[in-house]
């Protein structure tokens, strides 16, 4: 198994993961500053894992397209799954949980 993903590869699935993650901290409205930061690098570790594990030994003519080394739909697909599983990790850290309720005085 090679990896030969360069770095515009590299630079297209982080441009991906910080958006996905901007866009999510505009709508989630969360407690946390950083939330933006935690979904973006799990995209970006699910877009790579899709990518450059799952479809390593796929070539050019099986799927398309392929982008300096990045099988882009895959890291898409993947990204998408992971900064997903972050969001949501983070939402409910950052509020207690699902069954979090204020004490009353």
């Amino acid at each position: 198994m090679q990896f030969d993903l360069g770095l515009q590869g590299l630079a297209i699935l982080a441009a991906c993961g910080l958006g996905f993650g901007v866009v999510v901290q505009i709508f989630a409205w969360s407690m946390t500053r950083w939330m933006w930061l935690a979904v973006a690098l799990g995209w970006f570790v699910g877009g790579l894992f899709l990518s450059e594990v799952l479809f390593a030994t796929a070539t050019e003519d099986e799927i398309q397209p392929i982008i300096d080394g990045l099988a882009f739909d895959e890291s898409l697909l993947g990204g998408l799954i992971g900064g997903s599983l972050a969001a949501v990790a983070t939402w409910f850290a950052s509020h207690g949980g699902m069954f979090h309720r204020p004490t009353s005085v």
